[in-house]
């Protein structure tokens, strides 16, 4: 008798034989599954973006004391200065009073993304350097520290869009798939009269008498983004409602909640997670218009739409524009394709071949 097949372990979590064929449909797609894994070590970097990029020491030894400035700020009075007010680790002065007496362990880039670059070798935007490895914008920023946190915002604001409006649109389709009648034609008609507004224009026109901020412009967004979802599940629900063994439940008296949150809808959570990579793109690109075009989060926040814009208002400075493009060019490259192996993993015909 041929000894069992091992079970396939997921981070740790056994795999049902449906979720091991699934992850190896998932690898079967070799463009959507190097991309993913691209992506996630980008995110995993950016996550750590104060680390790599910082204008205050990661390490500080004086006078037989360790200090940890990129946790904790600390007053130049504690590495012998005269002022009560944090120390400015940048002054050649602060410098060699803490190497009198210590060492100074920095970040493998020095600034961070609202930190002006001092003694440039010409007029800023400054074209790339082994000082600036990106150069840096019309403000005398780093490009390369801006790259890194607003890589971070973006993807963060996409994720959290993407699970609030999910949960959102999910559980509005499930309500109109599942009772169905005037509950079906009521919410219908109104989301086809809120998704014929003109999202753009409506974004930009609140943004305008409200002050922008990420928790802001998230809430905005979602006012929009959770329909994304809702016709998918509908279709499901509306499918799956008189099936047998949803009649059997309602027999044995299962609730509504539990028929629908227990037995329906996790069929319909193939083509929801098909559907999620490409709504998190959207709101990517979403976010990264308005702050293109000036309405999305706070002056100086490091942003990869503003970055672009920066590029569009200073064409004698390439290296701003095409370090735009790249990034988010990349980033939504590597999106989608890892779209296209999430699809291929619960697609029934290649699943239940």
């Amino acid at each position: 008798m041929a000894a069992p097949r091992p079970q396939q372990r997921l981070f740790g979590f056994p795999l049902s034989p449906l979720g091991a064929r699934r992850l190896a449909n998932f690898k079967a797609n070799r463009r959507g599954y190097v991309s993913f894994v691209l992506f996630l070590i980008l995110f995993g970097i950016s996550l750590f973006a104060e680390v790599i990029a910082n204008d205050r020491p990661l390490v500080v030894r004086y006078d037989g004391h360790y200090y940890f400035p990129v946790l904790k700020a600390y007053p130049e009075t504690t590495f012998g200065g005269f002022f009560e007010t944090e120390a400015d680790y940048s002054d050649p002065a602060v410098q060699d009073m803490i190497e009198e007496k210590g060492w100074i362990v920095w970040p493998p880039i020095p600034y961070r993304y609202d930190t002006v670059v001092r003694n440039l070798p010409g007029p800023a935007p400054s074209p790339p350097t082994r000082q600036n490895w990106l150069g840096t914008d019309d403000q005398a920023r780093d490009v390369l520290a801006r790259v890194i946190y607003g890589f971070r915002i973006s993807v963060l604001f996409g994720l959290l869009l993407t699970a609030i409006s999910s949960v959102i649109g999910v559980a509005a389709g499930a309500v109109q798939g599942y009772f169905g009648g005037w509950v079906d034609l009521g919410m219908q008609r109104f989301i086809e009269i809120w998704s014929n507004l003109p999202v753009m224009y409506l974004l930009i026109i609140l943004s305008s008498f409200i002050v922008p901020g990420f928790w802001t412009l998230l809430i905005l967004m979602l006012l929009t983004s959770w329909m994304s979802l809702v016709d998918v599940v509908r279709a499901e629900f509306l499918r799956a409602r008189n099936f047998d063994f949803v009649r059997a439940a309602r027999a044995l008296g299962a609730g509504n909640g539990t028929i629908m949150f227990r037995h329906i809808l996790p069929n319909a959570m193939v083509s929801t997670l098909t559907f999620m990579p490409f709504i998190l793109n959207g709101s990517i690109v979403t976010l990264t218009s308005l702050d293109f075009l000036g309405f999305g989060l706070p002056p100086g926040s490091p942003s990869l739409g503003e970055l672009a814009s920066q590029g569009k208002n200073n064409l004698q400075a390439p290296w701003l524009g095409i370090t735009s493009f790249v990034v988010i060019g990349l980033m939504l490259s590597l999106l989608v394709f890892a779209g296209e192996a999430v699809r291929d993993a619960f697609d029934p015909r290649k699943t239940f071949r």
